[in-house]
């Protein structure tokens, strides 16, 4: 499939139509996988990925999901370019266009991300900005459809209102799942995203998990701490109320679903009892990850 849009920084450039399409192109390619191996159809493409934060799921499933289209990538740190001694981002990205693909960064500012988009000729793909992450979305999905059918469901976001939470509010208005968020107050995800996505599904907030997780299919959560320091004072605020334990878990259906990005804390925003238990999907959903991002690649790099 094609996608209309040249870049993929939030997920608010896809339409419901090619969102979901998507989802079902990620499944296909896994499958297709299984069966024997991807066909080469990215054959002599490249990925150039640029990092500002240290990664494992994103670099790993980027760099082997081009292996396995019969693409090339190569990875960069801040201070492997001309970044780190004062190059433009405008500059970086006019040259970086005329060797590459493809462009997928994870960076701090979500704002670096709006310029190379600006100023590649290329795809730039959000690999994590502290605004949105919307790989993560496709895969969390990804792994929510090859569960359970999309219609009727109800996900609950436990904990920090942040980037992932953001993504996947996008992502349940692009699949017309509801989705009920309980966070401290002052750590709500970004109200422009809400607002723009209660116009397609129902988007709750409240302070209480178990208002959040009443009759849940899915119960989601991240670190209090990915986009900000960690510290005592910040963890005070969601624990204990916050963690996702067994006691929450039973508050959701009795078939739901636990999911998380990852890196997890054990024992702060969820327990190893939930994270290791019968209901957690969270190894299919960090494989997902090299799936859905594969489908993503193809359907941004032109032939």
């Amino acid at each position: 499939m094609k996608l209309k849009t040249k870049d993929l920084l939030t997920l608010a450039e896809l339409t419901p139509k090619e969102f979901v399409e998507l989802i079902d192109y990620s499944i296909k390619l896994k499958k297709e996988l299984k069966k024997g191996g991807n066909k080469p159809i990215l054959k002599n493409k490249t990925l150039t990925m640029i990092f500002q934060k240290p990664s494992t799921r994103t670099r790993v499933s980027f760099e082997i999901g081009m292996y396995q289209l019969g693409g090339y990538a190569i990875n960069l740190s801040s201070n492997d370019m001309q970044l780190s001694r004062g190059e433009s981002i405008e500059d970086t990205a006019k040259t970086l266009s005329r060797y590459t693909d493809c462009i997928m960064a994870r960076v701090y500012e979500h704002e670096l991300l709006d310029k190379l988009s600006e100023y590649a000729n290329v795809p730039v793909i959000n690999g994590l900005s502290n605004s949105f992450h919307p790989c993560q979305t496709l895969a969390d999905f990804m792994t929510i459809k090859e569960k359970k059918k999309f219609k009727g469901l109800k996900i609950a976001w436990i904990g920090d209102g942040n980037n992932v939470c953001n993504s996947m509010i996008y992502g349940a208005a692009l699949s017309g799942i509801d989705m009920s968020i309980a966070t401290p107050k002052g750590f709500e995800p970004d109200k422009t995203v809400v607002k723009e996505s209660k116009k397609s599904t129902n988007i709750e907030l409240t302070t209480d998990p178990f208002v959040a997780t009443k009759n849940a299919d899915v119960v989601v959560t991240d670190t209090f701490s990915s986009i900000h320091n960690s510290n005592t004072k910040r963890i005070k605020k969601f624990l204990p109320k916050y963690q996702v334990n067994s006691k929450l878990m039973k508050s959701a259906k009795k078939n739901a679903i636990f999911m998380h990005c990852l890196p997890a804390k054990r024992g702060l925003e969820v327990t190893s009892s939930v994270i290791d238990g019968s209901q957690s999907v969270i190894w299919d959903e960090v494989e997902n990850r090299l799936h859905s991002q594969k489908a993503l690649l193809a359907s941004l790099i032109r032939a």
